[in-house]
């Protein structure tokens, strides 16, 4: 994601003592999907499509942008 809009050397959250559970401003991936395609111009949003009824997306119903990580 470098040269893209994010800060350089940035670290983003924190886990655990053993490095197995994110404790503190976790991502999931639909976030993470979200705050790439942001970085690329695309509103997440507008890419919905309804198929059977329900409404599709790339980012899924839970993706949001981060925009803490942003220079």
């Amino acid at each position: 994601m470098a040269g893209g809009g994010v800060k350089g050397g940035l670290r983003y959250g924190a886990t655990d003592e053993l490095g197995v559970k994110a404790v503190e401003q976790a991502m999931p991936t639909p976030d993470l999907h979200a705050t790439i395609l942001h970085l690329m111009g695309l509103d997440h949003e507008e890419l919905t499509y309804r198929y059977a009824g329900r409404d599709f997306r790339l980012t899924d119903v839970a993706g949001e942008v981060h925009s803490g990580i942003f220079a």
